[in-house]
């Protein structure tokens, strides 16, 4: 059961959100604590310059950034929480807690969001608000496709499992001794 929060849902929340990039790039971001995840998910588009249309999700997390509930953009229609019925000041509770935000699930865009302070709205200010911005916002299409599988520990997991150092051929793949080209059924081709 998750636990009831305590906050008052007329004050704001400060996130810093860093993008994972070698370069240290971020934003803070004030929002009202009533607003819903999918605010602060337009609000993360916005300011870091990405256009809107790819998949994404917030997991709330620990402090070793680990992924924890899942906080879908889309509602899957099972009941569960979704960006726009997920409010912040329900699953947010105090300083320090850690949010993840995936975007684009092909480029896998890692947002580290932080919860960095806890204020009162003030009447002159719209939000959410844009309080600080740090470093150049990389390109939304400067990650390749497959980035995702590079470094993430999929190769060396496969090797490991077969226990195999061989060297890989042209195909990614280690000799085998065992390998049948009548099994492609005349789709292999020797080159």
């Amino acid at each position: 059961m998750a636990k009831k929060s305590t906050m008052e849902p007329f004050g704001t929340f400060k996130f810093r959100v860093i993008v994972d990039t070698e370069e240290d790039v971020f934003r803070d971001l004030e929002l009202a604590t009533s607003s819903t995840f999918a605010e602060l998910h337009r609000s993360i588009l916005e300011h870091f310059d990405f256009e809107d249309g790819e998949m994404a999700s917030f997991y709330l997390s620990n402090e070793e950034w680990e992924k924890g509930l899942e906080i879908p953009l889309m509602d899957m229609g099972d009941g569960v929480v979704s960006m726009d019925n997920a409010v912040l000041h329900e699953m947010v509770h105090q300083v320090g807690d850690k949010i993840l935000y995936l975007y684009d699930f092909m480029r896998m865009w890692i947002f580290y969001v932080e919860l960095v302070e806890v204020g009162t709205s003030q009447d002159d200010k719209a939000y959410p608000h844009l309080a600080l911005s740090f470093g150049d916002a990389p390109d939304q299409d400067s990650k390749e496709m497959d980035a995702m599988f590079e470094g993430d520990g999929v190769e060396e997991d496969l090797g490991a499992e077969a226990g195999d150092d061989e060297e890989d051929d042209e195909y990614g793949f280690g000799d085998d001794e065992n390998f049948d080209s009548n099994e492609f059924d005349g789709y292999y081709e020797e080159r």
